[in-house]
């Protein structure tokens, strides 16, 4: 009889082990499922806090000019940066805020400055990036933010104080002149931020009163700046992982020259989120491991028992010249023909459950914002998702197999070195 229809006549005969095994292999494949899915959503979500939190690298050089620090953003490790210069500019078409306190040697409050520069103008590239904005402290009461579409655009964002002294709202005109008075600029409202810092209890010039504060994109900075090209006070580039601030480092040295630089790295943010879902991931492959190694053990010690009480039907076949490879092969297709079944049957179970689970062991990680530096990063990560995908059923169904071949030829090599003979005269 063919060893594959005789493994198959096995199994029907012996129901109740046969139901047995396929118990024990439907725990095995469910926890060898659970164990790919958790490391599947863990690298997903990984990969996701990678791209919105990741690691910010601040980068401050006296001359640092705005052209080299594009030049380091287009590095290929950079997935995010903004550049920041500050400058001051006179109002044409609004009145700037100014101090209620009196001014030194005078007894009037609120005595006015005639600086010819009122406003504190800070070129930006990305405005989503600054601490304070970043962070939460600042919000965005109107419109939006200056992003790196704005290149090219005459765009501005004005603080709440100021706006609602002058009643400008997202889509007016405001008018600002250069330094030195030889250029003026027609920007075009697109936000209006609420800065919490109080104004000063004592005077201070108009430019230092947070409510005069505007944000710009760098070219139009650069145009109000006093000189031809101000510099930049310092540029923030967000990288993926920790790992890759040396290679932004190797090329920072190459274009700003070794050791004429600040280069710090802030990576709390990055450990507080990733490093936890890292240690989820390892688990999971930890579990997987031992899982496999478990599993194999105990199908092989059950194997082992099997082959024990068949010694009389072995030894008949071996006397009727069956191949002792074609036993061993029986029994490898006897456990086999129980693991497919037991796959799906994972399958299922890990559709049903296997988003609780993640969410159990995944979801808790980005449920909070992160922290960075001093204060609660504003970036949140999405929970895991979970889902059952035919890549992972046909690593737990090659795992099955392979724990099946083991636990079944470890113990079938003792079938090699016994005869007819001595399996039917041995009695124990």
């Amino acid at each position: 009889m063919n060893f594959v229809k005789r493994a198959g006549t096995s199994l029907r005969a012996r129901k109740s082990k046969t139901a047995a095994l396929l118990a024990i292999f439907v725990v095995i494949c469910t926890l060898l499922l659970g164990g790919f899915l958790l490391q599947t959503a863990a690298a997903r979500q990984e990969a996701d806090a990678q791209r919105s939190i990741g690691v910010d690298v601040t980068v401050k050089q006296k001359g640092f000019t705005p052209v080299l620090a594009d030049r380091l953003g287009a590095f290929e490790s950079v997935n995010r940066y903004n550049t920041e210069l500050a400058v001051r500019a006179g109002a044409r078409n609004v009145v700037p805020l100014t101090s209620d306190a009196p001014k030194p040697g005078s007894t009037k409050a609120g005595g006015k400055d005639h600086a010819p520069e009122p406003l504190a103008v800070t070129g930006v590239r990305d405005s989503g990036m600054l601490l304070p904005f970043s962070y939460g402290s600042t919000k965005i009461t109107a419109g939006r933010g200056i992003t790196p579409k704005d290149a090219d655009a005459d765009v501005v964002m004005v603080e709440q104080r100021l706006a609602d002294a002058n009643r400008l709202t997202v889509g007016d005109t405001l008018q600002v002149r250069s330094a030195d008075g030889r250029r003026t600029a027609s920007l075009t409202v697109v936000g209006v931020f609420q800065d919490p810092t109080r104004d000063p209890s004592e005077w201070a010039p108009p430019q230092e009163l947070p409510g005069n504060a505007l944000y710009v994109p760098v070219g139009t900075a650069q145009q109000l700046g006093a000189t031809g090209n101000p510099t930049v006070v310092e540029a923030v580039y967000r990288i993926g992982s920790p790992e890759r601030a040396e290679q932004l480092h190797a090329e920072a040295e190459r274009l700003l020259g070794a050791g004429g630089f600040d280069f710090r790295v802030n990576d709390k943010a990055y450990k507080d989120q990733v490093r936890p879902i890292q240690q989820v991931g390892a688990f999971a492959g930890l579990v997987v491991w031992v899982v496999a190694l478990a599993g194999a053990l105990i199908l092989g010690l059950i194997v082992t028992l099997q082959i024990r009480e068949r010694r009389a039907e072995l030894g008949v076949l071996l006397a009727l010249g069956e191949k002792k490879w074609r036993l061993i092969a029986q029994h490898a297709v006897e456990v086999a023909v129980v693991a497919l079944p037991a796959v799906a049957l994972a399958a299922l179970g890990g559709h049903l459950a296997g988003q609780p689970a993640g969410e159990a062991f995944l979801g808790g990680q980005g449920d909070e914002p992160v922290a960075a530096g001093d204060a609660p990063h504003a970036v949140k990560v999405e929970p895991a998702t979970v889902e059952v995908e035919l890549a992972a059923v046909g690593k737990v169904a090659g795992t099955g197999l392979g724990i099946s071949l083991v636990s079944t030829v470890i113990p079938g090599v003792g079938i090699l070195r016994l005869h007819p003979r001595s399996i039917l005269t041995d009695t124990e």
